[in-house]
């Protein structure tokens, strides 16, 4: 892979890392025990009156909270796998096969683990 080429692809990865951060910081916590784990926080809808809607409302909130927390925590696991790669001069090779993976599907997908024959 050409230097210009992995310098624009772990520039995204880095940018995409802050932004999943970020957006992770809106609605949960960052852990300072254990690196890239999340939890979030349980919403509050109480106004006052403490209803059984409130409560029912909280908890589906937290249950999306916590399903998108996990899908989040994951790309940035693979984000931050994928910055490791490049520090190592890994980065670009399947896990599975060990053959270079398509320039094109890095650069849609720059965290990409497998390449497109052994992701199926």
């Amino acid at each position: 892979m050409q230097k210009t080429a992995m310098k624009k692809l772990e520039k995204k990865l880095t940018e995409q890392k802050t932004k999943l951060e970020n957006q992770l910081n809106s609605f949960a916590v960052k852990s300072e025990i254990v690196e890239n784990d999340w939890n979030a926080k349980m919403p509050s809808f109480d106004q006052g009156g403490g209803s059984l809607e409130d409560e029912a409302d909280e908890v589906e909130e937290f249950g999306m909270r916590l399903a998108l927390e996990g899908t989040m925590e994951s790309e940035l696991k693979k984000i931050d796998a994928a910055l490791q790669k490049i520090k190592k001069g890994k980065y670009g090779l399947c896990e599975k096969c060990g053959k270079p993976i398509a320039q094109g599907r890095l650069d849609v997908y720059p965290q990409a683990e497998f390449c497109a024959k052994c992701q199926v």
